[in-house]
């Protein structure tokens, strides 16, 4: 397992085993502070990424529609979103409240299947609300991050500064 090539075969372990190894390593990302909850991976790497990357100081998990702080006290909302070759929707989860405007900017990443980053994105509250469409079934507003949204003039590609991030 010292091999620098990552990928294991896993096609013989029994599911138990598996999921197991899975439970195991959510703690050890939780332990070493990537991760935050025990949910999907996806947001919590995401928000790790967005604070390292630009210093942000992270808002309690309790903290309404915003999740971190920069220096300025602008707030950020931080999405993630990991399409696979059984999902390639680029929607993220509901963003609650938009009207409300909880947030200034909306820091958003797009992941590979590895959950290496693909493409990140610092967007505007504006563009963001101009771009979402409410669904009163889920109570709440759908924004997808598509490759069209980096044409956005007041939009930020901020692919290289999650790069840069080691975790």
């Amino acid at each position: 397992m010292a091999s620098s090539d990552p990928h294991i075969d896993l096609s013989q372990l029994p599911a138990s085993n598996l999921l197991t190894l899975h439970a195991q390593i959510t703690e050890e990302l939780r332990r070493r502070e990537i991760l935050r909850s025990s949910n999907n991976p996806v947001g919590d790497l995401a928000e790790f990424l967005f604070v390292n990357a630009f210093g942000w100081s992270q808002a309690p998990n309790s903290q309404k529609a915003i999740d971190a702080f920069d220096a300025k006290d602008r707030t950020f909302q931080i999405k993630g979103r990991r399409p696979t070759r059984h999902n390639k929707s680029r929607q993220l989860s509901f963003i609650r409240e938009l009207d409300k405007k909880h947030f200034d900017c909306l820091a958003g990443v797009i992941f590979r299947e590895d959950y290496s980053v693909f493409r990140a994105a610092l967007i505007p509250y504006d563009v963001v609300i101009a771009h979402s469409r409410y669904s009163s079934h889920a109570n709440g507003w759908l924004f997808q991050l598509k490759d069209d949204i980096w044409d956005i003039p007041s939009v930020e590609d901020v692919t290289l500064r999650l790069l840069e991030v080691s975790y």
